[in-house]
């Protein structure tokens, strides 16, 4: 999309165009790519809801405690 709009709000800094993306997390890429051949473009996760399901690489990190 590249509008920029998520950028300012981001709470973790964790937006980068995929040419920037620090090497230490390639893996997310691969990821995103992966999970979205699967799934298709939904155009937005509203419309789907939880899926209840990660790919691998999101499942293997333990789950943060929402912020307070």
């Amino acid at each position: 999309m590249d509008c920029g709009a998520c950028d300012p709000v981001c709470p973790v800094e964790a937006i980068y165009y995929a040419d920037d993306v620090p090497d230490e997390w390639a893996d997310y890429i691969r990821a995103n790519v992966e999970f979205f051949e699967e799934l298709g473009s939904p155009q937005g996760a509203s419309s789907l809801g939880n899926l209840g399901r990660d790919h691998p690489v999101i499942a293997a990190h333990p789950v943060a405690e929402p912020a307070h």
